[in-house]
């Protein structure tokens, strides 16, 4: 006699012991478990077990419903209307999408709901990640169209103004290992550059070419000449006050160590200026940086920049080669950034993660996130507000 499929659900307040006779009751029966789902909400837990029964459906039944009497629970017996066997398994794939909002209203996320279902697609669970710095949630959805599913989640962030990360599910997913960040309005809140243009009293020419630069208008490499050379005269003692004034966007102490001391890799690669990348990879204590390096003579900037440029393939590059110096593959590192010239960066990482982006960037990116706190990405990440408060708690 061929197996019958048999999805078995109870629920009711929590307490110790209720997996355990749950499963006893299962244990009575010749059963073999195919998927088990278990969660618990303000102390209701809801625990449904889909399993192949080779015997009496009804004797199963009674078994689960006697049970769940004598837990003072529910529980419901649904029997597949065919066999296990002889069903072609549906050809569809898993995706993590994660939902950030603050705040994240049950409107929008109906809304989100509905995109996903008008595309065929199927929400198999949700879980609350966070409540602060903002609200998040991660649904696992099945598909068949991936593809679908991930242009009409991008419509449906347009519609309810959240951010919406989509990445397929998968040993990948959990195996990222290094994350390397771009540093201007990114890591910190601030263009260096804008601020040294204003020491040097050149702030509007400076900062209408670092506009055109980060739209995309301009080739990267011959804007930082141009704003390098407006720079000239500056003094190291200049230098050293615009780079201890600029400020750290507000959660990345909490992003780099929850990282950190959950094992991954961290830095920084800056189109930028190694004396502030310098003063951060001490001051949190990163990995490893790379940026570009002012020449100074006697002290002073000449208004150039010392060997090659790290422009939009140079950060690419600086990718691949610290993947490969900690022996991490490509599609295990993560790249986070706000400009055009991060593009490449974010392609040659296994997730590019957009961070209150230019619509260059915002355009090739694995996932965009709009919130200005830099640890919303650690749920980008599937990392939950326990396991940071967990990290916070561990050796540094």
């Amino acid at each position: 006699m061929r197996p019958i499929s048999v999805l078995a659900t109870i629920s009711g307040r929590d307490r110790p012991g209720v997996t355990a006779a749950f499963f006893a009751a299962l244990a009575a029966h010749d059963v073999e478990v195919r998927d088990i789902e278990q969660v618990v909400i303000r102390e209701r837990l809801i625990l449904a077990v889909l399993f192949d029964l080779h015997g009496d459906p009804a004797a199963m039944r009674n078994s689960v419903s006697q049970t769940a009497r004598a837990l003072g629970m529910d529980s419901e017996v649904t029997v597949a209307d065919e066999s296990v066997h002889g069903r072609r398994p549906d050809r569809t794939s898993l995706s993590h999408v994660i939902v950030l909002g603050r705040p994240l209203r049950p409107g929008a996320v109906s809304h989100v709901a509905q995109r996903i279902a008008d595309v065929g697609a199927n929400i198999e669970s949700v879980t609350q990640l966070s409540n602060e710095p903002a609200a998040s949630l991660e649904m696992i959805v099945r598909s068949a169209h991936p593809g679908s599913l991930r242009a009409a989640l991008v419509v449906a962030a347009e519609e309810t103004g959240l951010d919406i990360a989509v990445e397929p599910a998968g040993l990948r997913r959990r195996a990222k290992r290094l994350v390397v960040l771009d540093v201007d309005s990114t890591l910190i809140q601030d263009e260096a550059i804008d601020r040294l243009a204003e020491r040097a009293g050149v702030g509007a020419q400076v900062a209408e070419i670092t506009a055109s630069a980060m739209r995309g208008d301009l080739d990267f490499a011959e804007s930082l000449q141009a704003r390098v050379a407006l720079l000239e005269g500056l003094r190291r003692a200049d230098l050293e006050e615009v780079r201890d004034q600029l400020r750290l966007t507000p959660g990345a102490r909490t992003f780099v160590r929850t990282l950190r001391r959950l094992g991954f890799h961290v830095g920084v690669v800056s189109g930028g200026f190694t004396f502030v990348t310098e003063r951060f990879e001490k001051e949190l204590q990163l990995d490893f940086a790379a940026a570009n390096e002012l020449e100074l003579v006697d002290g002073v900037v000449t208004g150039r920049i010392v060997g090659p440029i790290l422009d939009r393939v140079g950060k690419a590059e600086a990718l691949r080669s610290f993947a490969a110096q900690f022996g991490v593959p490509p599609s295990q590192t993560v790249a986070v950034g706000d400009g055009a010239n991060d593009i490449d960066m974010l392609d040659a990482a296994g997730l590019g993660i957009a961070f209150n982006a230019k619509s260059a960037l915002r355009g090739t990116a694995d996932a965009s996130v709009n919130l200005p706190y830099l640890d919303t990405l650690l749920f980008v990440l599937g990392i939950s507000s326990d396991d940071v408060e967990e990290a916070a708690e561990l050796p540094s």
